[in-house]
């Protein structure tokens, strides 16, 4: 609602009716549109993202998420820490239908929300679980950690690194200054187990930002200090 008591005039998506969007997504087109008619209608009522995303949801938001799993396994387990409004989970799940994606959130609203999605959307690979990375420490592991928006690097490594095994990998996605992030963390990933991060510049359509992907394989197990 603007100042003057009018309704703010919602932007209009320049992708949206974009022809290369069914073809990036393939069999992944019905669910992620889905989605994508979700967060519109219900959204911003929900305090799920906020007024000015709508206009921009595939490029900030869709896409963005999508990017990512290129790099994910293609079987076993994804965490999707923080999952919000399901930003990049509920991609993730509808991209890759053969990996189980759970949904870890600690907000209860938020997790009704998730749950309303994977059912609507028949994503039957969802796992939605309400709670902190902290919660399910020794009690849920993965092969792959997602995360968007979330926290700083180094908090990122003291939640995600515990939820993978060796050899597991963690996707954080991140902005302009994720390799200052990488630098700054690289002292407690060091002494969690972390090898060298990476920062992945990952595209999707031509003329849309690429994403940047933080990857760091836990190379050796080790308690969280």
């Amino acid at each position: 609602m603007a100042e003057n008591g009018n309704v703010e005039p919602v932007e209009v998506d320049p992708l949206d009716g974009d022809p290369r969007l069914p073809a990036y997504f393939g069999q992944a087109w019905p669910a992620v549109s889905g989605f994508r008619d979700m967060l519109v209608s219900d959204g911003v009522l929900r305090g799920l993202i906020g007024p000015r995303e709508v206009g921009r949801l595939w490029e900030r938001h869709l896409l963005n998420s999508a990017a990512v799993t290129q790099y994910l396994p293609t079987s076993g387990r994804v965490i999707d820490l923080g999952s919000g409004a399901g930003l990049p989970g509920v991609v993730v799940a509808a991209m890759l239908p053969e990996v189980e994606v759970v949904l870890l959130e600690p907000m209860e609203r938020r997790t009704e929300w998730l749950s309303e999605v994977a059912e609507r959307l028949e994503l039957a690979n969802i796992v939605v679980r309400r709670g902190r990375a902290q919660d399910v420490q020794g009690d849920l592991t993965a092969e792959a950690v997602t995360s968007r928006a979330v926290a700083s690097l180094d908090k990122l490594y003291r939640w995600a690194l515990p939820l993978l095994g060796r050899g597991g990998t963690l996707f954080a996605l991140k902005g302009e200054r994720a390799q200052d992030e990488v630098d700054a963390a690289r002292e407690v990933g060091a002494r969690l187990g972390a090898g060298p991060a990476e920062v992945l510049r990952a595209a999707t359509l031509d003329g849309v930002e690429i994403t940047r992907v933080v990857r760091v394989v836990r190379e050796d197990v080790r308690r969280v200090r």
